[in-house]
């Protein structure tokens, strides 16, 4: 993520020399940059003017010749005859290993104490015969050069004057300076350079804000200009990949011109290497203006450039030494060698450079080039071939298409001025950009959904500080939306531009008011009644995941079977269970097989979940690297399988019966099928059982009016894998004038039961709960209506016997009541050697309060009676007193 200079940034805004990294952050954090970290200065500790008054070069036995030096450092000085290593001059004794400077010469030293890069300590230390009590630094050395051929020589350094010796040069040579790292969202590719920082904290602070692009003078494109053609027969969503190219030729370069150090400093400080004057300018204006350039070798460049995908079977060796095979989604610079239009292939367009062209020490000739192109198209090519350039985070977060030629105009000035380069003439513009986004937009909109009011002044100045043009056409305005905005593109996005520099922090943290409704939904509602009554019923609830492996041939599913087709994940949780089940099943009778061989051979389980069903669906192809239009996510929903709710049990071993009194018995078929009839009652849905009680075409020997009226429907005996073929029934449900078979009951194949290891005779159930949750009535609820009349509250407490539930105390006393009880809670459990041991006090707090009057006090002593005589007739108990 970028790195913000205060230094560099107040050339673009007006920041008070007074302020602080801490505060840049808080102001930046206010118009959504985030901090990531403030980097602390490079170098620490004192850093001074010296002046060498001794030089004596002394050679080494391994042939190396180092220089023995007395340095006036003011008054960082040791006296005369003191210090670690005595002498007749005020200074300090320095062991240096550089050649390139004379006695009288001023150096930059580093005293002991001092940080420099790479968290070097400097410390006195003896080395070659001599204490060396400093060190004299290179701009290697403090970080403000990747490579120097010797340390640095102040008065060969500096702009004007040298300073006293002894005066410290951190802050003179810019290395005192922290550093703020920013986070920038994808929406905000503006923010990767130095003037879109600027524009925000001048949003944020409400100070002036220069554009650096409005101080240059861009001239016109013309006709004669390096010619350019723009080919793309291969657009991504019906956008080219570069919609316009602009270039500037300049000659005889000056090939041993330094960059500048102040340049230098900054690239370093933004994380750059710098390389030479060309590299380093092109790098320099992406981080200011934030459009990225690239420098060709004009001799090794062959007119006309023509920017097109990539062909089949093309490759290029680009800029990091690696040939990189070619796709034809790729967009590529080219030029025409010897003739051939396109033929060779210069770069990757906004990602990297091709060694071909690479502009080197001997480059006098550049060809300058700044281009808009397509976000989508080169992220797609970043990702493809793993280069992460700087470029191509800019470009795929989206550039200012009215930037390039300003870009260039800002480059070719700093080469003029640096390397002394003269500028042809002809410039080169080939612009097919779209015009600016215009929106339709109310002025009242923010109010409406943001929640906050705005006054119509307040959102005009929010959208003219971030670069909107503003007609107003009545109630609605024509808002023309800033070209470094490609991000803004509806009224939505401009409503958050005003929240934004209005303040988040003037959002009210305000709860939400709940939307009148009726709860839960019906189908959720309805779940949850039967998963309690299946509880109620002894079955224990489980919940798997809806991933399987070899479920299908465990369960002996035949190959044709539909419930082979399962879908498969693309990156499943566990390789060895890579689809999703057709079947709760496939995943319950796994949950079974782990209980026995844990050692619980007597289970009852149950589980409600979704299955998913492809029914002849292909999956959907996803588009990459963008959002879909609705068209392709409509697509995209009429692809998905089905996925209905389904209910599973499985039941293994014997059932010990409610209570200790119950003997054991087996779980058999029974059991599964009374279960899909409870089901069935606790949705109000009748289930027809079709029972298989014969075999062949015809029910020979069946009485099939008595069979119906107990809701049994005889069929002959069919194979449905995993159950036992002639111990499973299907359970039907009448779906408009037919039958529908929404699941089986029955016991499991023994083979079944062999591959899970389950106990002999396991039984199972599955049905489809989706479409039984479908027959429940719609009709309305009766909601009882809220009484205006006071509430009448009464405290009784019963002495009953100590094993009695207080669940059924609770019925009996509602019944008793009778409709003017509007509440009863239990408040109070007591019990006491007093009461005794088969004895305890339950006291419950009643809420009385009628519809049409207030409560008499004779109604209320009425109420009172009959709850006693009720507990008193049906438990025995007595109000205590």
């Amino acid at each position: 993520m970028p790195y913000v200079s205060l230094e560099w940034l107040g050339e673009h805004v007006a920041v008070d020399p007074k302020t602080t990294v801490e505060e840049l952050a808080a102001a930046l954090v206010k118009v959504g940059l985030e901090e990531e970290q403030i980097v602390p200065p490079a170098v620490q500790g004192p850093l001074v003017v010296g002046k060498v008054l001794t030089r004596d070069p002394k050679e080494q036995s391994n042939g190396k010749v180092i220089n023995y030096c007395r340095v006036d450092v003011g008054q960082y000085n040791d006296e005369p005859g003191t210090g670690k290593e005595p002498s007749d001059l005020p200074s300090r004794g320095i062991i240096c290993g550089a050649h390139n400077f004379e006695v009288g010469d001023y150096v930059v030293v580093s005293l002991p104490g001092a940080v420099l890069p790479g968290g070097f300590e400097i410390a006195a230390r003896k080395t070659y015969g001599h204490v060396s009590d400093g060190m004299m630094c290179s701009e290697t050395e403090l970080g403000l050069a990747e490579s120097s051929e010797g340390i640095i020589i102040l008065q060969d350094y500096l702009d004007g004057p040298v300073p006293e010796v002894g005066t410290d040069l951190v802050s003179r040579l810019g290395l005192g300076e922290e550093l703020l790292e920013i986070n920038i969202t994808p929406d905000r590719g503006y923010c990767f350079s130095m003037r879109g920082v600027a524009r925000e904290y001048s949003h944020s602070t409400g100070v002036a804000f220069v554009d650096p692009v409005e101080k240059l003078e861009v001239p016109a494109a013309s006709a004669d200009a390096f010619e350019v053609r723009l080919e793309d027969q291969a657009p991504i969503r019906g956008n080219v990949g570069c919609d316009r190219f602009a270039t500037r030729v300049l000659t005889n370069l000056d090939p041993a011109a330094k960059t500048p150090a102040w340049m230098e400093k900054r690239l370093i400080a933004a994380g750059m290497r710098p390389i030479s004057l060309i590299v380093d300018v092109t790098n320099y204006v992406m981080l200011d203006l934030g459009q990225p350039l690239h420098a060709y070798d004009l001799a090794q460049v062959a007119a006309p450039i023509v920017v097109r995908r990539a062909n089949e079977g093309e490759s290029l060796k680009t800029l990091d030494d690696v040939d990189r095979q070619l796709q034809v989604e790729d967009l590529v610079i080219s030029d025409s060698p010897e003739g051939n239009t396109g033929a060779r292939i210069l770069g990757l367009a906004g990602v990297m450079g091709g060694a071909s062209s690479e502009v080197s020490e001997a480059t006098t000739s550049v060809l300058l080039e700044a281009a808009h192109f397509d976000g989508i198209s080169i992220a797609r090519t970043a990702r493809r071939h793993k280069l992460p350039s700087e470029a191509a985070k800019r470009f795929e977060r989206g550039t200012d298409p009215e930037l390039p030629a300003a870009a260039l105009q800002r480059a070719v000035d700093l080469l003029v001025e640096y390397g002394g380069a003269q500028v042809e003439s002809a410039v080169g513009d080939v612009n097919n950009t779209a015009p600016r986004t215009v929106i339709d937009f109310d002025w009242r909109f923010p109010e409406r959904l943001i929640g906050v009011q705005y006054t119509e002044s307040q959102v005009r100045e929010a959208l003219t500080q971030i670069g909107c043009q503003i007609e107003e056409a009545g109630e609605t305005w024509c808002v023309t939306v800033p070209s470094w905005r490609p991000d803004i593109e509806a009224s939505v996005h401009l409503v958050e531009e005003v929240a934004r520099l209005e303040g988040y922090d003037q959002i009210p943290s305000i709860l939400p008011q709940a939307v009148a409704g009726r709860g839960l939904a019906p189908a959720i509602r309805a779940r949850r009644e039967v998963a309690t009554a299946l509880c109620g019923n002894h079955l224990t609830q489980v919940l798997s995941y809806p991933f399987i492996g070899a479920a299908h041939d465990l369960q002996m599913i035949p190959a044709g079977d539909t419930r082979r087709r399962a879908v498969r994940l693309a990156n499943p949780m566990a390789d060895d269970a890579p689809f999703m089940r057709t079947s709760v099943l496939d995943s319950l009778l796994d949950v079974a097989q782990r209980n026995v061989a844990r050692g619980n051979e007597n289970f009852a389980i149950f589980e409600t979940g979704m299955v998913t069903l492809p029914d002849g669906c292909e999956p959907a192809e996803l588009p990459k690297s963008f959002a879909p239009s609705q068209e392709e996510l409509a697509q995209i929903h009429r692809q998905v399988p089905a996925q209905p709710w389904h209910l599973g049990a499985v039941w293994g071993g014997k059932n010990a019966g409610p209570a200790p009194l119950n003997a054991a018995r087996d779980y058999d078929w029974a059991d599964a099928v009374e279960t899909a009839r409870l089901v069935a009652d606790v949705l109000g849905a009748k289930l027809v059982i079709a029972a298989p009680l014969y075999e062949g075409e015809e029910p020979t020997g069946v009485n099939l009016r008595a069979l119906q009226g107990q809701g049994i429907l005889p069929i002959s005996r069919e194979s449905v894998a995993p159950f036992h073929p002639g111990r499973v029934a299907q359970l039907r449900l009448r779906v408009g004038k037919k039958l529908q078979v929404i699941g089986y009951a029955g016991e499991l194949h023994p083979q079944v039961v062999k591959n899970y290891n389950l106990p002999a005779r396991s039984v199972a159930l599955e049905l489809d709960l989706s479409v039984l949750i479908e027959q429940i009535s719609g009709d309305p609820f009766q909601v009882k209506a809220i009484s205006t009349y006071p509430v009448a509250k009464e405290d009784l407490a019963f002495i009953v016997p100590a094993d009695l539930a207080v669940g059924d105390v609770l019925t009996e006393l509602k019944k008793a009541a009778g409709p003017l009880l509007e509440s009863v809670a239990l408040f109070d459990e007591y019990r006491s050697e007093q009461l005794g041991a088969d004895k305890k006090s339950l006291a419950f707090a009643l809420r009385m309060r009628g519809q049409d009057k207030t409560l008499t006090a004779a109604e209320i002593q009425d109420i009172r009676k009959r709850i006693c005589a009720q507990l008193e007739k049906r438990f025995g108990a007595t109000l205590r007193g």
